[in-house]
């Protein structure tokens, strides 16, 4: 009962898990819930693995110290010539010079000194910006003029990407309008630098107006200043060592704060964001190494999340709830995990947010489901306990001490007895006695008497009983000495928890093993089981009957419940014999009392035969000791004890007959040795006819009582009667009857349709049997409702009223005498009768003396 009722359907509880995490899961991956737990996870990640930039890698700033030393900006551009012409003097690298250079400069020579210097290095990357000219006009792409644009060695777009929480994450290897035809700055860089032959190639196209982008990428980036940053103004005046600008691959671009051109990053935050050329520096630094990170497909997250699903449904119902609070976090910190290793070894970048909240919310949901399983599974049981008709259950402690007597003076056949509660006489009074109480609920006998003192309800109270003769038997003695009277001083208390629902779980769990094992025992076993129950207490009082008892013996059940067992029997049977060895019903049940030896007798009540079963049941741990009487209806077994009987006497008779005729005639013969006449073995073939008709009547109806429906198909009832009519055509011609057949065809029934045609045969030669010769059978097959009927009507000379109930019953027609012609054994109409129920269907009979008898067959029909 406890794991049946307390634990929910492991089934039912994976699915409640399951469609609910699944759907979380979907909700998730579709829309951008998780995306700032996704961000902030990338971050953490990135802070965790930075990139370590390439030795070869500086930056030239142009910080305040520059900007104090040269002037505010802009600056002429002889002077970022001149910076070119250091680093060439240098022997410096690929020069990504992050410096807007979309209009010519009001000295054109400026510009020539430029052009001539980048000429000179060969090897200088100029920037280009795509934004729109001003709010009316569309996105333009604003490159270096004409002259830097033919000087440079690359150009490279210097777009990063902002996620939606402002953070620059990402940038785009292409860039362009109408097809990603530019490269990132980074890109340029590392193709001049010889870190990668060529960009990502472009795979897009659109409008000429259209900002196409492409190649998407995360970016590491390195700690805070490890990249090496040289001063502008130290690089132009020559403070820096030519040694630690040869060979590198520098970044010149503004630093100094009030330029606008900043970018918070996952290292930097809000609070200290990057400028563009350390940006485009830090992708430059994780190209050289190898460690851009490009985004994921959703696929795999989606696979991991089912995943998780699948092993959560699987793994918690079979689990304990600490266990599965472990599993639920190892669980949560598993796609944490496989993201992170996917970006540092395989570059890839897998949000672990939507499956790490799935993971995450599976203990709160399984709890929350069980929590509610439980809630139900408590309303369920107060409802069913407040619902459930009440089964009596009473121990002898709570049976009051004057009705205890009068029960104790009706079952033992006591004289009279006594009361007396708190030293106060109820009932009768004690006789004088020198003796004490020894101990508290122990009997103590005497010659006439047997008293106790018991404690019950806060009193005390003696309780006397006086026997008609001198002493009474040991049995008495022992029964009584067996019975729980002495209830103690005080109760045991029950420890209870503190905490709400555990009080409510102890409660119902309390009640439900305090009344359901009874009531479902008994209410639901008992009550179903085909014989009667009753169930007593120890004093042979009735506590429980199921319905059968209350149907046999007439009574309503509250009148029975509370009623000794001994007067039941009594007053339903007065004049049946009690069991041998008993002068009545009441020492019956005594008897059983007292020695615990079950008793067994069989009981005639109304047109019923009951067979009575009466045995002892010790204490349990849920009820006191009793009885249990049961009654099995026996009717069926005697009608067929009945039955055999006359089947015997039929076959010693009515079978032997013919058989010691013919013996008779036989042993004659052989006795005169003389042939037989013609005469005598007419005589002879007919009394061996005589049998094997007997014989075949008394197969045929065993036949019928056997069948079943697995031996039924579908049959159509006219050519059931056709065949039937040809079957006994010779006889109705040899008397000169004629028989009418008349029906309707197409009529269905799944049926045995040899047993069916038997039957049929049956009534028709019981008509050709009582009709006069030159008359007319009458059989007609017609529907009505949903049976089918097979009506056969004769012109005989009728049935008589008071035989009519009589004609179906087996050996009704029996013949006076041995030789008297085939009139059969008086199963032709009982095999008829018994062949139409076990089809679900009925015969009936309708006659007037004088005017012939017809039979109907009525039989269900299929749809």
């Amino acid at each position: 009962m406890e794991t049946a009722e307390l634990l929910p359907s492991r089934r039912l509880a994976r699915w409640h898990l399951a469609l609910p995490l699944l759907a979380v899961l979907v909700l998730l991956l579709s829309t951008s819930a998780t995306q700032r737990l996704d961000f902030w996870l990338h971050d953490t990640f990135i802070r965790l693995m930075p990139v370590t930039p390439p030795d070869d890698l500086a930056i030239v700033a142009i910080d305040e110290k520059s900007l104090e030393a040269l002037g505010r900006w802009p600056w002429p551009r002889h002077r970022h010539a001149s910076l070119i012409n250091r680093l060439d003097e240098a022997g410096a690298g690929p020069i990504a010079l992050d410096i807007l250079f979309t209009e010519p400069s009001q000295n054109g020579h400026d510009d020539r000194l430029l052009a001539e210097a980048m000429e000179r290095h060969g090897n200088v990357i100029l920037p280009l910006h795509i934004f729109p000219g001003d709010s009316e006009t569309p996105l333009r792409e604003f490159l270096p003029t004409a002259r830097l644009t033919r000087a440079a060695a690359a150009l490279g777009h210097v777009h990063a990407e902002l996620d939606d929480d402002g953070i620059a994450r990402t940038l785009f290897r292409r860039q362009g309008l109408g097809e990603a035809t530019w490269p990132s700055l980074a890109d340029a860089v590392a193709m001049q630098a010889g870190i990668q032959r060529r960009a990502p190639a472009a795979t897009e196209q659109a409008a000429p107006y259209v900002n196409v982008r492409s190649h998407r990428v995360h970016v590491p980036f390195t700690r805070t200043g490890a990249i090496p940053r040289f001063s502008y103004i130290d690089v132009l005046k020559g403070r820096v060592p030519d040694s630690r600008l040869a060979g590198r691959t520098l970044f010149v671009g503004h630093t100094a704060a009030g330029f606008g051109d900043v970018l918070p990053t996952p290292l930097s935050g809000r609070g200290n964001p990057l400028t563009g050329v350390e940006f485009h520096a830090n992708a430059y630094a994780a190209m050289a190494r190898d460690r851009l990170i490009h985004p994921g497909s959703l696929w795999p997250v989606a696979a991991t999340g089912i995943a998780i699903i699948l092993l959560i449904t699987l793994a918690f119902p079979r689990m304990r709830p600490t266990r599965t609070l472990l599993l639920s976090l190892g669980l949560t910190a598993l796609p944490l995990l496989l993201s992170a290793l996917a970006m540092r070894w395989l570059q890839l970048w897998m949000p672990p947010a939507a499956p790490a909240v799935v993971a995450a919310l599976a203990f709160p949901l399984w709890t929350a489901e069980r929590l509610a399983l439980l809630t139900h599974f408590l309303n369920r049981q107060l409802d069913a306990l407040g619902h459930e008709r009440d089964v009596p259950t009473s121990e002898l402690a709570d049976t009051a001490p004057a009705r205890l007597l009068e029960h104790l003076e009706e079952l033992l056949g006591a004289r009279d007895g006594w009361l007396v509660t708190e030293g106060q006489a109820v009932r009768g009074q004690p006789p004088v006695t020198t003796h004490q109480f020894q101990q508290p609920g122990k009997w103590q006998h005497e010659a006439t008497t047997s008293r106790v003192r018991f404690h019950r309800n806060g009193a005390w109270h003696e309780l006397g009983l006086v026997w008609p003769t001198s002493g009474t038997d040991d049995a008495r003695r022992a029964y009584l000495n067996r019975l729980p009277l002495h209830a103690g001083t005080a109760s045991a208390a029950i420890k209870t928890s503190r905490e709400r629902l555990s009080r409510r779980i102890q409660r119902v769990h309390s009640a439900a093993l305090n009344l359901a094992g009874m009531r479902r025992f008994i209410g639901t076993g008992f009550e179903r089981m085909p014989d009667g129950v009753i169930v007593t207490d120890a004093l042979g009082v009735i506590e429980f009957v199921n319905g059968h008892i209350a149907a046999w013996f007439g009574t309503p059940r509250e009148s029975l419940q509370g009623m000794p067992l001994a007067r039941l029997l009594a007053g339903s049977v007065p004049y049946t014999t009690p069991p041998p060895g008993t002068r009545n019903w009441r020492d019956a049940v005594l008897s059983v009392l007292t020695g615990g030896t079950p008793l067994t007798a069989e009981l005639p009540l109304g047109q019923q035969t009951l067979l009575f079963h009466l045995t002892p049941f010790g204490r349990s741990p849920w009820r006191q000791p009793g009885l249990i009487a049961n009654f099995s209806d026996i009717t069926d077994l005697r009608e067929r004890q009945r039955q055999y009987r006359e089947a015997i006497d039929f076959i010693s008779h009515d079978m032997r007959s013919p058989l010691v005729s013919q013996l008779a005639l036989l042993d004659q013969l052989q006795r005169e040795n003389r042939h037989a006449d013609p005469e005598t073995l007419g005589q002879i073939a007919r009394l061996a006819r005589r049998s094997y008709e007997l014989a075949e009547e008394f197969v045929q109806l065993a036949r019928a009582e056997d069948l079943t429906e697995k031996r039924f198909y579908e049959c159509e009832l006219l050519t059931i009667a056709e065949n039937a009519v040809d079957a006994v055509q010779q006889q109705a011609r040899s008397r000169g009857i004629r028989i009418e057949l008349e029906g309707e065809e197409d009529l269905w029934l799944q049926g045995n349709a040899e047993l069916l045609e038997r039957a049929v045969i049956n009534l028709l030669t019981n008509a050709l049997q009582y009709s006069p010769e030159s008359t007319e059978v009458a059989v007609t097959v017609e529907k009505a409702g949903g049976y089918g009927i097979v009506a056969v009507a004769d012109q005989g000379p009728g049935i008589a009223p008071e035989d009519q109930p009589l004609v179906f019953q087996r050996f009704r027609r029996q013949q006076d005498q041995e030789m008297g012609g085939p009139h059969g054994a008086g199963l032709g109409l009982a095999f008829v009768q018994t062949v139409a129920e076990r089809h679900g269907g009925t015969v009936d009979l309708v006659s007037t003396l004088g005017r012939g008898a017809t039979f109907r067959l009525y039989l269900p029909l299929v749809d």
